[in-house]
Formats: structure tokens, C-alpha cells, sequence
């Protein structure tokens, strides 16, 4: 079941690093195995509010975690990826928890002012009952492919546009460039030739990109088509008139409404949708909606008194 790093530290999605400092320091002391010798579950918890903080407290891994959600932060994350970097050292000595740490940092030259390298594998042995070794392979996969979902707005999907992603298919992050094509569909995938984890063969597989077009507050998307919903005054439907409409671009566009058009019309503005493989542009359709002002004025109410006299 995919782990709630929030929910776990018990801090809302938008904590600040000191609120999440607070919340880790709170509950680390409280679960220390130390404190609680013998207790299982309070050791399982520990080994929780550790990885929730080493994910939360890194900036990059924290915005992974929000932009892919968990459970693909975990496939794309294995417990060495999530505490590579994690300062235990200093952790610890903030916490007041005696922690020997001599069987897990191996010290340079010139002793610990020339810093440290951390033994992941004994750390991670002593903390989360792994074996030493074991993770490397944790960065090979059976799979024939790892797949991501990729977020666009619907002005990038009927644009195009290039985006850097972080992916860390190898246990490191990556930076990757990714040409999103103009007219791009829900759905669609992206092949990034040579971009994924490794196989058993030791070759690196491909990276799959799944498009997830974001909902729009304007249009709405049927095929390579545009939906709008646009709003005009009651007068303009019974003596025609012209009227404004911005399109997905931004750009503005006058348009002719004929006498006695009634509400639920659609206008067709051709070529103005998305565009498609082949380059030709769907059309943009806007439904036209009575504006109906919340208060009237003394004037507006006299007449539309005289127009309900009148039958209309």
C-alpha cells in the first residue's frame, strides 16, 4: 500500500521544513527503539517517520513525491535513493539519541573534519533488516518498461513544448529533455529510447511517458475539437449582434451572432481547436449562454416589465 509521508509525520501537504522538523524530532523520540525495547510495532514506526522525513526534508525529493504522487515515487525510489544524502550524523546529536554510528560512516583522511561516506548497506541492514548488498538489485527490473505519467496543460498539449524531468530509474537523479509534440492526446505515450532502469541483461530499457492532460477551466477537449462556454447578453440573442470570444491561444476573435439565435447554440470557428499529426487543426465550438445580470437596474426592470406586457 503506498506510504503517506503527510499523514505519517502528521503534517498537513503545504508544512514548512521547520513543521516537518518539529513533527520528525516529536515522534522520533517518542518510537526510538532505545525507548522501546521489545516493542515491534514501535520499531516499525520508527523505520516510517525516518523515511517520511529523509523524503519531506529533501527538496527535490519532496517535490518528486508531490508531482508523481506515492505510489510512483516508490517504484521510481528504492530506500537507498531515499536516504542517500540524509545527515544521520547530525540527526541524531539534535535528537540527544546515542546512535553508534562508527559501525556505519567510514571517516577520510584527517578524521571527521575531512568528512564522511556513509555504509548504506549497514545502515539500512541495521534500521530496516535488509542484507548488505542487496540493492543493487533494487535498480534492475523484469519489466519491460517503466512507465510515467506526465502532467500537461492543455495550452502545452495543443503547442508543444519541452520539458526537464528528474527521473532516477539507476538510484541517481537524472535530468531529461522531453519534446512534447503539438496535438498530443490524453493518453498518449512518449518513448525515451534508453532512459529507464536496467534489465537482466544489463542494458538500460526504455523510459514510457503517459500524458495526463490537466482539466481546463475554459475549454473542454472532444478529439481534436474545442468546447467553450460563453456568455452573452439576452438582447444580442433576439436582435443579433457581435461578440468576443478568446480562444485557447489567447488570441481575440469577433464573431457574428444572428437575430433570434436561441441559448445552447453552438458557433463553429474553424481551425481554431488542436492540432493533429498531420498538422491540420481541429475546430472550436462555443455554446452560447444567456448573461443574466444578478441585479437589475431601474431601467433595465421598467423595461422588461414592458416586454412581459408585450408577450415576450
Amino acid at each position: 500500500m503506498p506510504k503517506d509521508y503527510y499523514k505519517i509525520l502528521g503534517v498537513p501537504r503545504n508544512a514548512t521544513q521547520e513543521e516537518i522538523k518539529k513533527a520528525y524530532r516529536r515522534l522520533a523520540l517518542k518510537y526510538h527503539p532505545d525507548r522501546n525495547r521489545g516493542n515491534k510495532e514501535a520499531e516499525e514506526k520508527f523505520k516510517e517517520i525516518n523515511e517520511a522525513y529523509a523524503v519531506l526534508s529533501d527538496p527535490e525529493k519532496r517535490r518528486q513525491y508531490d508531482l508523481f504522487g506515492s505510489a510512483e515515487f516508490e517504484r521510481r525510489y528504492t530506500e537507498e535513493d531515499i536516504f542517500r544524502g540524509f545527515n544521520f550524523e547530525n540527526l541524531f546529536r539534535d535528537l540527544g539519541i546515542e546512535f553508534d554510528l562508527g559501525r556505519f560512516f567510514r571517516f577520510g583522511e584527517g578524521g571527521r573534519s575531512r568528512g564522511f561516506t556513509i555504509d548504506l548497506s549497514g545502515l539500512f541492514s541495521h534500521l530496516f533488516g535488509t542484507q548488505p548488498g542487496g540493492f543493487q538489485e533494487e535498480f534492475r527490473t523484469t519489466a519491460p518498461e517503466m512507465l510515467l505519467e506526465l502532467p500537461v496543460t492543455l495550452e502545452e498539449a495543443a503547442q508543444g513544448t519541452e520539458k526537464v524531468l528528474v527521473v532516477s530509474p539507476l538510484g541517481r537523479p537524472e535530468k531529461v529533455k522531453v519534446k512534447i509534440p503539438p496535438g498530443v492526446k490524453d493518453g498518449q505515450k512518449l518513448r525515451l529510447a534508453a532512459k529507464g532502469p536496467l534489465g537482466p541483461d544489463g542494458r538500460r530499457r526504455d523510459l514510457f511517458l503517459k500524458i495526463k492532460i490537466e482539466p481546463h477551466p475554459r475549454f473542454e477537449r472532444q478529439g481534436q475539437d474545442l468546447l467553450t462556454t460563453h456568455k452573452i447578453p439576452l438582447s444580442t440573442f433576439f436582435l443579433g449582434g457581435e461578440t468576443e470570444i478568446t480562444t485557447l491561444s489567447g488570441k481575440k476573435v469577433k464573431v457574428k451572432v444572428p437575430p433570434g439565435t436561441t441559448p445552447g447554440t453552438k458557433l463553429r470557428l474553424k481551425g481554431l481547436g488542436l492540432p493533429d499529426s498531420n498538422g491540420h487543426s481541429g475546430d472550436l465550438y462555443v455554446k452560447l449562454e444567456p448573461l443574466v445580470p444578478k441585479k437589475l437596474s431601474r431601467k433595465q426592470r421598467e423595461l422588461l416589465e414592458a416586454l412581459r406586457e408585450t408577450g415576450l
